[in-house]
């Protein structure tokens, strides 16, 4: 008798049965605000709704979350215009997803700046971005916390 545990597979896109990309599909229109409800990603899908709710919570897309980090930056700022502007830019070059940020009310012409974001490690690291940022004009000292 098999073990009953929840075991996973990978496998290759192109020898998924159509149905479970249509799922995958489905669930992404749901998930984006494409689709309203289940009966309308399902029309848009071109699969059955009884399909979809057979598969929906087995069927996932794969996510390496060991190639993705979340890290905090801590940065001291010089309050000149669009020096936040350069480094919300440069995170985005770089293949981050900012998720938060948060920026205090400048005082003694400098400004403390937060800055949450997801990096994709394959293309650089939390010491890397850290090196780029802080050779960006405005950028008087950066931390991660």
């Amino acid at each position: 008798m098999p073990d009953e545990k929840q075991q996973l597979i990978l496998i290759e896109k192109n020898v998924v049965p159509e149905t479970f990309l249509k799922v995958l599909e489905a669930k992404q229109l749901l998930k984006k605000g494409k689709a309203k409800n289940s009966t309308e990603a399902c029309k848009l899908a071109q699969i059955s709704r009884s399909a979809f709710y057979k598969y929906k919570d087995s069927v996932h897309y794969y996510e390496d979350k060991s190639a993705k980090k979340i890290i905090t930056l801590y940065l001291t700022l010089s309050d000149e215009p669009g020096v936040l502007s350069s480094v919300l830019t440069a995170l985005y070059e770089l293949g981050s997803n900012i998720i938060t940020v948060n920026q205090n009310i400048p005082a003694e012409d400098v400004a403390i700046v937060t800055i949450s974001v997801r990096l994709n490690q394959k293309r650089i690291s939390s010491d890397g971005i850290v090196s780029f940022l802080s050779k960006l004009h405005g950028v008087i000292d950066i931390k991660i916390i």
